[in-house]
């Protein structure tokens, strides 16, 4: 049987008792993995092991598919018809309301406490999957108002849902059933006969493989939510203050760990030099450290391989001739923490510009009009997200749709909402989450013609 994992958090902010198996969840109950193999957890905040989780395996990966089937055929499905649906997502949200604590402890743990989890910031981690949970129930109701969904499970002409699904998540954001490294357990989802859809978020080089795999064997649905190079464009006109702070939270919140993270960040030449000001101070006084400090913003890195990562495009920066106006440096003496960084003096052609840092490091960049940052905001694979700043209504209408990004927002950075789309244009994927647009991922629309009784 799998071990469990204790731990009592008692921080000024958040105090609970948590307890949770270290197995993988299959078919409703906690398992070893297949080669009784486990992976570390590593506390990115000293490089220490906190415990260790069943690692998973292909052969794991077709029992929790063989599971699934058997749901989907008994009890999902067609037997499963909105209304019923709809109740039981009412019942987890309630569950998921009355033992908030625990999950938003437990959710702390199982992202190595690599997020920006102060007590009060771990229990609103959990508000977005409570709050989507609940858009669930009435987008379900919704749809049965209008035929989309049968009410019962008498024969109806509807969407049906597409049967069993593998979610590969991000490591930055999860919800983990079933651990495991990606080319073990990632590519025998992407490649399994018997899932009719998969959905990955992650980078764009992993999404390319999940498409390759998924054509070679059952050609199964594909959604794919992939990378970023997000653009913040700050006209002359900007609040500059709120400018500052919003970019500021654009590019540093979760410690820049964020698919649609505003790291290329363009401010117009007439208050180019004034915000750089602001925006260096506001970047020094942030605090980075224990992720359970009251006043900590930033904490560390989710794993050494990323610190890594993330330093080497620093050093590519630096080497390239770009000015570190602050940051550029590792912050303490242990764990994986990282500096909030912004290069200046940049251009278009340097990695720290194009390529996806995933961490703390920002560049900005002077443009001197519409057409101008337009041309250089579009001059990417990527087309996840952008954001622009100005009291000028038309000219925040008319930037964002000029703008190649599936979201764009204006005077805000990564404001999401479970009831709005969300993804990307270009290499930053295919499909959308969150919405009516995400539930019809899951569905398929069948046409049935029934002859009423005339003859050939």
């Amino acid at each position: 049987m799998p071990s469990t994992f204790a731990h009592e958090f008692n921080t000024p902010t958040f105090k609970a008792k948590v307890s949770f198996s270290t197995g993988l969840f299959i078919n409703g109950q906690f398992l070893d993995g297949s080669d009784n193999t486990t992976i570390d957890v590593i506390n990115p905040t000293n490089g220490k092991v906190i415990t260790s989780v069943s690692e998973g395996t292909p052969k794991d990966v077709d029992l929790a598919v063989d599971a699934a089937h058997k749901a989907f055929d008994t009890t999902w499905g067609l037997h499963a018809p909105g209304a019923k649906r709809s109740i039981l997502m009412s019942k987890l949200v309630a569950l998921m309301e009355k033992n908030a604590d625990e999950l938003a402890a437990s959710r702390g743990i199982g992202q190595c406490q690599a997020r920006l989890s102060t007590g009060q910031e771990m229990l609103m981690s959990l508000v977005p999957s409570i709050v989507f949970a609940t858009m669930l129930v009435g987008l379900i109701r919704l749809l049965v108002k209008y035929k989309r969904l049968p009410r019962t499970s008498s024969p109806t002409l509807a969407t049906e849902p597409i049967g069993v699904v593998g979610q590969i998540i991000p490591w930055n954001f999860p919800f983990n059933v079933l651990c495991g490294y990606g080319n073990t357990v990632g590519n025998a989802i992407s490649s399994h006969m018997k899932i009719e859809k998969v959905a990955f978020t992650g980078s764009t080089l992993v999404g390319r493989k999940i498409m390759e795999a998924a054509a070679k064997s059952n050609l199964k649905n594909v959604t794919l939510e992939l990378g970023g190079k997000s653009p913040n464009i700050i006209f002359d006109d900007a609040d500059i203050e709120q400018a500052v702070n919003w970019a500021a939270f654009g590019i540093f919140w979760n410690h820049g760990q964020t698919c649609c993270a505003g790291s290329r960040i363009y401010v117009q030449e007439g208050i180019h030099d004034e915000f750089l000001k602001r925006f260096t101070e506001k970047t020094r006084s942030l605090k980075v450290g224990d992720p359970f400090a009251p006043d900590t913003f930033q904490g560390p890195q989710v794993s050494e391989v990323q610190f890594n990562r993330i330093m080497s495009y620093i050093e590519s920066g630096k080497s390239a001739g770009a000015k570190v106006e602050i940051g550029g440096e590792r912050h303490g003496s242990e764990g994986y923490f990282i500096k909030p960084t912004i290069f200046t003096n940049t251009h278009p052609s340097m990695k720290i510009v194009q390529e996806e840092i995933f961490g703390p490091v920002g560049v900005v960049i002077k443009f001197k009009d519409e057409e101008d940052v337009i041309k250089q905001a579009n001059d990417t694979v990527y087309g996840l997200a952008a954001a622009v700043f100005t009291q000028n209504l038309n000219r925040a209408i008319n930037t964002a749709h000029r703008l190649k990004a599936g979201t764009a927002w204006i005077n805000c950075v990564n404001s999401l909402h479970s009831n709005v789309p969300f993804g990307g244009f270009k290499q930053s994927g295919i499909g959308r989450e969150l919405g009516e647009y995400a539930l019809s991922n899951y569905t398929s629309v069948k046409a049935v013609h029934v002859n009423l009784g005339h003859r050939m």
